[in-house]
């Protein structure tokens, strides 16, 4: 009897049961024997093989309802040393595994490419899984756990549009996205966000806080000559990583060499920078900073999600059980379409390829034309630069001097 192994790195994201399922099941109807191994690599790359669960089609039948994972996940990094990825190698041919099933995102899509290459007669499949959407697919194709996280992150927005109009205060809301600003945007376009605010829209390596304070402080002061006092913006996690190195001070990193972005409260930075360049001129503004994201990774999947991963799972065991290999799989215009590792790596990096928000596209034009944010428009008339002046608490001349460089992507 073959085995195949199936593990999850990485951050949890709605629908990994759905895939683990439907794994399981057809890996059991062609007469597999099926390990999860618990806690992603993090057991496998200390010689551990106890930690690894037997699944049966009983275990797994009804799991594809629920948010979470039944074997658990970490963001262990056996590439981190020489001998990691040989140990879990090692690991793996102890517990008789044949095929090896990943599920994650790129940090976890990497550790499979190398593994690959290191255990001979081992065949292995990538299911990608993240809800920041990051992933090198096409463009019209999302990653599992997005859908789901981009529709309860929708109904928390609403709850604090509802919050800030009843008490006239304005939340900054940084949201989950290591890399790309999808999660935000998806979050922001889908409830309406007075500004969302994403890493991709500056076209510079390196951005000031100052910068970013005044991005959100031209909208505050636009949403007031509107005659509103409150507002929510998003703010793409990712936007930290292209804050100049001198605005983060020192930072933790994770086990993949990754600023721990949670960890920098980039909203209650730019609250407190917004909220001082206000009351030096003697405006009153309530900000509230908050963080999402851990509220929407395990999640139970929309219908969506569901559908998708159960076919993710089913298509990522055949594929193995057929004899391929060495590729992340994925469903595209309703058909399996394996991409090898080799073409989702980046060859300046050595990494896997970063899919970034194309900000030339009509999906962000559209999203963009709802926000309400400095634009272009707003200075070419001195009646409204007057009246946005004003609002601000500024002389007209110091206000287009300040606020103008905000409309040009740079």
């Amino acid at each position: 009897m073959k085995t195949i192994g199936i593990l999850v790195g990485g951050g949890p994201a709605p629908g990994i049961n759905a895939v683990i399922a439907a794994a399981t099941i057809e890996a059991r109807n062609h007469g597999l024997r099926v390990l999860g191994c618990y806690d992603g690599f993090k057991w496998l790359v200390q010689g551990d093989i106890e930690h690894v669960v037997e699944l049966d089609i009983n275990d797994t039948s009804r799991i594809h309802f629920d948010g979470g994972s039944i074997i658990r996940t970490s963001r262990t990094n056996p590439t981190k040393t020489p001998e990691g990825v040989t140990r879990v190698a090692e690991s793996l041919k102890r517990l008789g595994v044949d095929y090896l099933l990943t599920i994650g995102g790129d940090d976890t899509a990497f550790a499979a490419s190398r593994l690959a290459k290191t255990l001979e007669g081992l065949t292995v499949a990538h299911v990608p899984k993240t809800i920041d959407n990051d992933l090198p697919l096409p463009s019209d194709i999302v990653t599992f756990g997005f859908t789901t996280a981009c529709n309860l992150g929708k109904e928390l927005v609403r709850n604090l549009m509802q919050d800030a109009a009843t008490t006239e205060r304005w939340f900054f809301v940084t949201v989950m996205g290591r890399h790309a600003g999808h999660l935000a945007l998806g979050i922001g376009g889908a409830a309406g966000a007075t500004v969302t605010v994403i890493a991709e829209e500056f076209a510079a390596p390196q951005i000031s806080l100052d910068r970013l304070a005044d991005v959100l402080e031209g909208a505050i002061i636009k949403r007031r000559a509107h005659g509103r006092e409150h507002g929510v913006a998003l703010l793409s996690e990712g936007l930290a990583e292209k804050l100049d190195p001198q605005t983060l001070g020192a930072v933790e990193r994770d086990a993949y060499g990754n600023v721990r972005l949670a960890e920098l409260d980039l909203g209650r930075l730019l609250k407190e920078r917004v909220s001082a360049s206000f009351k030096a001129r003697g405006v009153e503004v309530t900000i509230v900073a908050k963080d999402m994201g851990y509220e929407l990774r395990c999640a139970a999947p929309g219908a969506h999600d569901i559908q998708y991963c159960r076919s993710l799972g089913y298509w990522a065991t055949r594929f193995l059980i057929e004899g391929g290999s060495n590729a992340m799989v994925t469903i595209q215009a309703g058909r399996l379409v394996p991409v090898p590792f080799g073409l989702m790596m980046d060859p300046k990096t050595g990494r896997i390829r970063v899919r970034y928000v194309d900000v030339e596209s009509e999906m962000y034009q559209t999203m963009d034309a709802y926000m309400i944010r400095l634009k272009t428009e707003d200075f070419e008339r001195p009646e409204s630069v007057d009246a946005l002046a004003k609002a601000g608490n500024l002389d007209p001349a110091e206000f287009t001097r300040r606020f103008a460089p905000l409309v040009s992507r740079a």
